[in-house]
């Protein structure tokens, strides 16, 4: 039996995502895809079933912090938040990366992106997770005087993980935490080392104006916390001094960071500069619009990133700052928080193509012949109305 579902938008992986649009099935098996009025008259004989808000592959999410995932969502400052992460870290572990994982199947993803800081956590993913992702190793380091102690250790670590990767599944990778929690010196070892061994890199950058302060002045609430904490000048951990024109993007830029094309998270705080600097070193961006909301960070410039050309993939960060691990529930609120500036079908692009170039994952595409399952509708998960 031939089954025609009309949709407000499709997207197959290829090109952009097409308005009235449909698909037509064949049992278990995608018969075409194209404009309404076309198959319409194409299977004059196939049952329409109602109209669909959008019919796609299932999104990535790809950024996800699964070890928080016992803890409660508590939106509050960024810096007072990470200080409560902290007093909370021993609930970060196996069992709550567990509970993420198991969350993450609703609604199915074609792959995900995890930070990874305990070692039996990245054990577990490279083992015995069977879906695609990348699980990238935590390292922290500000003090500068740590740096080489800290990177022998991450080399030890990612030599014993490589030996867990599995062609297709979960793959290894590294996350230098910060420009400001990892000392330039240690960021500069890291990231040439995952160069040399094809990690794939995630950084957090940008993501608070207590951030921006720090890179700005050298003051701040964050400012003070790690002169305090790490007994070492902001100066001593950038290895340059604060001032108006330097930002964390471009401390990057100065530490020749950029050149290895790390996926870039959150991305707030930036000048239009640091945005170019981002679209001519091919970096990947990821967006999570909740966490940064719960956070009081900022809103996201998308539209000024889409005039540069840059990747733009979409990610939830933990359940203690985005709520819930579901990036449909992302992609409703950044419809929400945008409107007209971002439309819907930059979104359902960003979740597909941007999270899986952002991952360095296949892109999925789905063609005819392919099976029904290749394609989801979106419908029931993002709650939206039939326009």
């Amino acid at each position: 039996m031939l089954e025609l579902i009309p949709t407000h938008l499709l997207y197959t992986g290829m090109g952009l995502p097409q308005e009235n649009a449909a698909v037509v099935f064949s049992e278990d098996t995608i018969a075409a895809t194209g404009p309404l009025e076309e198959l319409r008259r194409s299977y004059p004989y196939a049952l329409e079933r109602p109209t669909a808000q959008v019919i796609a592959p299932p999104p990535l999410n790809a950024h996800t912090h699964l070890d928080m995932s016992s803890l409660p969502f508590n939106p509050l400052g960024y810096t007072e938040w990470v200080g409560w992460v902290i007093q909370n870290s021993s609930s970060r572990n196996l069992d709550s990366a567990m509970l993420g994982l198991k969350l993450l199947k609703r609604p199915p993803l074609s792959g995900f992106g995890d930070i990874v800081a305990r070692a039996e956590v990245m054990r577990y993913l490279l083992s015995e997770v069977d879906r695609p992702g990348v699980a990238y190793w935590e390292v922290l380091g500000p003090n500068p005087d740590d740096a080489e102690r800290i990177f022998n250790e991450t080399v030890a670590k990612v030599r014993e993980f490589r030996a867990l990767e599995r062609p297709g599944f979960v793959r290894l990778g590294l996350t230098p935490h910060t420009a400001h929690t990892v000392s330039g010196v240690l960021l500069q070892k890291l990231v040439g080392f995952a160069r040399a061994e094809n990690l794939p890199l995630q950084i957090h950058i940008a993501e608070s104006p207590d951030e921006w302060q720090l890179f700005q002045s050298g003051t701040g609430k964050l400012a003070e916390t790690m002169e305090r904490v790490f007994a070492k000048s902001i100066t001593q951990i950038l290895g340059t001094e604060p001032n108006a024109s330097l930002t964390s993007v471009g401390q990057l830029e100065r530490l020749g960071i950029l050149e290895a094309r790390p996926t870039l998270i959150h991305a707030v705080h930036v000048t239009e500069k640091d945005v170019q600097n981002i679209a001519r070193a091919g970096c990947p961006v990821v967006t999570c619009p909740r966490s940064n909301a719960a956070l009081e960070c900022g809103i996201f410039d998308w539209p000024l990133f889409a005039r540069y050309g840059v990747e733009v993939g979409i990610g939830t960060d933990s359940i203690a700052s985005g709520e819930s691990l579901n990036v449909l529930d992302e992609i409703k609120f950044a419809r929400a928080l945008y409107g007209e500036r971002v439309p819907l079908k930059t979104l359902v692009r960003a979740a597909v193509k941007g999270g899986s170039r952002a991952l360095g994952l296949q892109s999925p595409i789905v063609r005819r012949g392919d099976a029904r399952a290749g394609l989801m509708d979106w419908t029931g998960f993002l709650a939206l109305s039939n326009e």
